[in-house]
């Protein structure tokens, strides 16, 4: 004995044929299920073929019998009342099945940037996009505290060469001399920290020459 379903579904394929024969339409676009009387004036032949009753509302419908539906599409005009503009409105619109062309003037990244305000990709940066000093002095490498602690004095960055770093040192040689500020010897202690440092850097292994 078969269980009844206890969500009220009848699954078999005998009903779900039963379901589907309903209004179902011929190949002639007659409905052949339908009990409706023509619509035309006067006429009392059963109304098979449907036909829209305005442009405007399309999914509501007049019944005809052959003959009727027949002289209504003849006479049927979507278009009817619109302006020129409309027509030609409608007709590039039917060119693309209702799909409005996307431009390909923008590429997916350049869309993407400009869904975030940005025109430029490098305006992110702000003004960091010309001043960006590259890795930066701490974390990228492992280096003693010594070194790393000189590299901070001469303002270097622990991925340069000792040339560069060198460079580094000579620019600060040059700032904090006394023979450079007129016998001032107001930086000296800086400048003890900064030939302190580079004796750091230049005899170490750490460092490309």
């Amino acid at each position: 004995m078969t269980k009844p379903d206890p969500f009220g579904f009848d699954i078999r394929a005998s009903v779900d044929k039963k379901k589907r024969n309903r209004g179902r339409r011929g190949m002639s676009g007659a409905f052949e299920t339908s009990q409706r009387v023509c619509d035309h004036p006067g006429c009392e032949e059963r109304g098979l073929y449907r036909a829209p009753k305005s442009p405007d509302v399309l999914d509501d419908y007049y019944w005809f019998c052959k003959q009727h539906v027949r002289e209504y599409n003849l006479k049927w005009n979507f278009f009817e009342g619109s302006t020129e503009e409309e027509f030609s409105a409608q007709i590039d619109k039917d060119r693309v099945w209702g799909r409005k062309t996307k431009s390909f003037k923008q590429s997916a990244e350049e869309r993407a940037w400009a869904r975030l305000g940005v025109d430029d990709p490098h305006q992110v940066l702000g003004d960091n996009a010309t001043r960006n000093p590259g890795k930066s002095v701490t974390g990228t490498r492992r280096l003693p505290p010594t070194e790393r602690k000189a590299l901070e004095i001469l303002d270097a960055r622990d991925h340069w060469t000792k040339a560069e770093v060198r460079k580094s040192y000579k620019a600060l040689i040059k700032v904090l001399h006394p023979d450079m500020n007129g016998g001032d010897r107001s930086d000296e202690e800086r400048l003890q920290e900064v030939v302190w440092a580079w004796d750091q850097i230049k005899d170490s292994r750490n460092f490309r020459d």
